[in-house]
């Protein structure tokens, strides 16, 4: 039976090329209606699938493919005896190559997916192409007879995989356009990620490991230095969240619209975050707050890196230095660490990675929960005698937007715009406020302390004012906060109650 291949794409990138490549070794080329035009117009006579099936497009086009002489032709097995008696019966001609992509949400495409599939079920005998990006290898093995078995079943595995994205993304889809116009929680996590890169290896040496990403999202550049690895990716990110413009309202004084912001993270725990004039100042205030921890850490700025910003990175080793644009003379400068990884991230990004639903795995399952909604409407009340001061409202708007990206048991200390001690991952919340106290030092004097959760006993208010902290940001919720609130009063302290609490896990 003569060879042939069937058509039908929305991406139309290379598809002209593939055709003339196939139809020159004397491959008889089907398409479907738009694609066949596409063909004619590089010159290649494609037959319309029309003249396998009998029918013309029906309803408005969404009925082309679907018919049993064309899955036929791809489903039927040419090593079985029987398939090949009934192939002949009914006049099927097989088909060797499937060349099908997708229409893109929120148009549902029925018959390429069944097409995708049926190519990949049979893979033995069938090569299915998903993507433009594949018809480069397929090409290159056309001169030795086209892609051998093992080839066609990673592409078979691909056309599964391009399924399942796909229906995931129309379930996503169909989700968003409930009667409330807010997205549910999906009934069954279906999780589709097409492979971004492969990684040298994960948390550590001995285990493989690879970064998966939706194919909407947007990822930051590398300009500049080493491949990233999996503990970059899980820095990067946490120090972009450091970054989001969390909208913490005029009435409490935040000054964070009029401030860039610099922030510093290693092992996913901010160890530097400073609010100053400049970018510049920024850097510079960020890397003094802790220079130690500092070492090897990710940094990221919400402003252009400069020349003088630049210059005063460059005595330090750091692992990523992130920002929305850089300067020609700061890269210059950059570049002359040749392991520095630079990366350019859109404007956008930071609050981008505050949406959507956030993954882990436990217990063999997944965990899903969304970023918190609710963080417009979160409500602060002044719960002590002593309100207050104007910087020290600055301040606790600081160390609040700090505290929810530290590992609980977190508490953060700020003066003057600049995290002074940061404290995270402790079972004991008073000594998780002694250690940031003992970190900041004589600059915890006038200074502001957040912590992720509330004080289930006075013991750590008591911690944060003998480090000389005036003022206080906690959750409210203990069963002692009337006690909390007394001790506070008791010690001349300002207590702010937040109606949201941060765990950070």
């Amino acid at each position: 039976m003569p060879d042939a291949a069937l058509f039908s794409v929305s991406d139309k990138t290379g598809a002209g090329e593939l055709a003339r490549a196939l139809s020159e070794r004397g491959c008889a080329i089907y398409a479907t209606g738009g694609t066949r035009e596409l063909l004619a117009a590089h010159g290649i006579d494609a037959h319309d699938v029309e003249e396998i099936t009998g029918f013309p497009p029906l309803f408005g086009g969404r009925i082309k493919t679907l018919h049993p002489k064309l899955f036929g032709a791809i489903l039927f097995d040419r090593d079985n005896a029987s398939d090949r008696d009934q192939a002949r019966k009914y006049a099927i001609h097989p088909f060797s190559t499937v060349v099908v992509n997708l229409y893109p949400p929120p148009e549902i495409d029925i018959g390429g997916v069944a097409l995708l599939r049926a190519g990949a079920k049979n893979y033995k005998h069938v090569t299915v192409l998903s993507h433009p990006s594949q018809y480069g290898e397929f090409l290159a093995a056309l001169p030795n007879g086209g892609p051998d078995e093992e080839a066609r079943r990673r592409l078979a595995v691909r056309a599964f995989e391009c399924t399942a994205e796909y229906d995931a993304a129309m379930a996503r889809y169909l989700t968003s356009q409930g009667e409330t116009g807010a997205a549910e929680l999906p009934g069954a996590l279906t999780v589709a990620m097409p492979l971004a890169q492969q990684l040298r290896y994960g948390e550590n040496p001995q285990l493989r490991a690879a970064f998966y990403l939706g194919a909407s999202r947007n990822v930051p550049e590398q300009l500049h230095g080493k491949a990233l690895s999996y503990n970059n990716l899980l820095d990067l990110d946490a120090t972009l969240r450091l970054l989001s413009r969390a909208p913490l309202g005029a009435e409490f004084g935040s000054q964070r619209e009029r401030f860039a912001r610099a922030a510093i993270v290693k092992h996913t725990v901010p160890c530097g975050v400073a609010q100053r004039s400049t970018v510049n100042k920024a850097v510079d205030e960020a890397l003094a707050a802790d220079p130690v921890s500092a070492y090897g850490g990710i940094l990221a700025t919400d402003h252009a890196i400069d020349v003088a910003a630049a210059k005063t990175l460059a005595p330090f080793f750091l692992e990523i230095v992130a920002a929305p644009e850089f300067a020609a003379g700061a890269l210059e400068v950059l570049r002359k660490k040749k392991n520095l990884r630079i990366m350019r991230y859109e404007p956008g990004l930071p609050d981008e990675l505050q949406r959507g639903l956030q993954l882990r795995s436990a217990l063999g399952g997944v965990l899903a929960e969304e970023e918190d909604p609710a963080f417009a409407r979160e409500s602060w009340s002044v719960v002590s005698a002593r309100r207050p001061l104007k910087q020290e409202w600055h301040d606790l708007a600081l160390a609040w937007d700090v505290v929810r990206h530290v590992k609980s048991n977190g508490v953060v200390i700020v003066k003057d715009g600049v995290t002074r001690g940061i404290c995270a991952g402790q079972t004991n919340r008073v000594s998780a406020v002694q250690i940031a106290g003992m970190r900041a030092g004589k600059l915890a004097q006038g200074s502001a302390c957040a912590s992720d959760g509330f004080f289930p006993f006075a013991d750590g208010l008591e911690a944060a004012a003998a480090a000389g902290c005036p003022a206080i940001i906690a959750p409210s919720g203990s069963v002692r906060d009337q006690e909390v609130i007394a001790t506070a009063d008791r010690l001349g302290v300002s207590l702010v109650f937040s109606s949201h609490r941060y765990f950070l896990h």
